[in-house]
């Protein structure tokens, strides 16, 4: 049977842990007469937390787990003794992972940077003893509080890619070839429509150690946005995208490029408007060939702009320098650990007179 390899929505029961029950106990000991109340509290549930993680790239662990359950709490004893709070449960999920109620469609959180936890579901406190019941009235108490219920409802996790910059489409037109050829990511590049069938992201590298990430999606066709192929279930890979790539097969011979963006541009808009409105690169892929330079005047003319120009499979990769720093350009990714520049002037430590010891502020008190 064949496994699944990428997950990016799942639903999964999820239930906190119980409070422990409180202790209805006396003290009973040899020479300790009218030893009294005695009992402890109960220990808190267990509470459900999800964590982003840079070590899961899918929601797979929940798809194959789904029912997420925290640990109760112990019940209280005698001696006033406090029961053990239950376990709390913590979901690994991958950067940018937004969790909903399943049963309300109400919206949880997310976590979006590695390390950053939010609790969806909360533990039921722990019920209080009976010595919290001993007054002077009631010496002998035997009223104690169960443990009340943890949060309990269906959770539906969805997974949206964080990166930089997205990558848009149609089938074949170049995007995976682009990807492999501006980081180091490895997707499977073949000559057949719906080659990449998931998410993929790629981290583009500057000499000065700056980085930026660009995601990959699966080959939009017309009518993505309203369910038409795999379009609308991957287009919000891209939505936290801060701008958009759109990667034009200008040797098409079944659509016209110029067409091809104008589609592209309306199924984004269609899906969300504020993304369609973000900065984007237009690139002509495979200029390589004969046919897609004689049309490129045409199709610039028709775009009222000149795309940038691109042939990976020519030598020397013409137009990859000029997507890189067009990228650099827009997106400004900052080297991390800059070093301060050095002051224009350097200082002249070749003499030093009576007079510059006397100016010099490390020997003033």
């Amino acid at each position: 049977m064949k496994t699944r390899v990428f997950v990016d929505s799942a639903t999964a029961e999820v239930r906190a842990g119980r409070g422990g029950a409180g202790s209805g106990s006396f003290r009973r000991e040899s020479h300790v007469p009218e030893g009294g109340p005695d009992g402890g509290d109960g220990g808190r549930g267990g509470n459900v937390i999800v964590r982003a993680s840079t070590h899961a790239d899918s929601l797979l662990r929940v798809f194959y787990e789904p029912r997420l359950f925290a640990e109760n709490g112990v019940n209280g004893s005698g001696q006033k003794m406090h029961g053990r709070n239950g376990k709390d449960l913590v979901v690994d999920v991958p950067c940018g992972t937004e969790v909903y109620n399943a049963d309300t469609g109400a919206w949880l959180g997310e976590v979006l940077e590695h390390g950053q936890e939010i609790t969806i579901a909360q533990g039921g406190r722990g019920g209080w003893g009976n010595v919290h019941f001993k007054s002077s009235t009631n010496q002998a108490p035997e009223k104690f509080i169960p443990g009340s219920e943890g949060e309990a409802f269906n959770a539906r996790f969805e997974l949206k890619t964080i990166a930089d910059a997205g990558l848009v489409g149609f089938p074949n037109a170049g995007k995976s070839s682009l990807l492999a050829a501006l980081s180091a990511a490895k997707p499977k590049i073949a000559n057949y429509p719906f080659t990449t069938l998931h998410p993929i992201v790629g981290t583009v590298e500057y000499p000065d150690y700056a980085t930026l990430r660009v995601a990959d999606i699966p080959g939009i066709i017309e009518g993505a946005a309203d369910g038409v192929g795999l379009g609308l279930t991957f287009l919000r890979h891209i939505s936290r995208s801060r701008m958009l790539v759109y990667v034009l097969d200008m040797a098409d011979t079944a659509k016209a490029p110029e067409e091809a963006y104008r589609i592209l541009r309306a199924e984004v808009e269609t899906y969300d408007p504020q993304l369609a409105a973000r900065p984007a690169l237009v690139i002509a892929n495979k200029m390589d060939l004969p046919e897609a330079q004689a049309r490129y005047a045409e199709v610039a003319e028709a775009l009222g702009f000149e795309p940038v120009r691109l042939s990976l499979a020519a030598e020397g990769r013409p137009g990859l320098d000029a997507v890189r720093q067009a990228l650099r350009d827009i997106l400004k990714p900052v080297a991390p650990g800059r070093a301060t520049a050095l002051p224009e002037k350097s200082f002249d430590h070749a003499e030093v007179t009576p007079e510059r010891l006397r100016a010099a502020t490390f020997l003033k008190p």
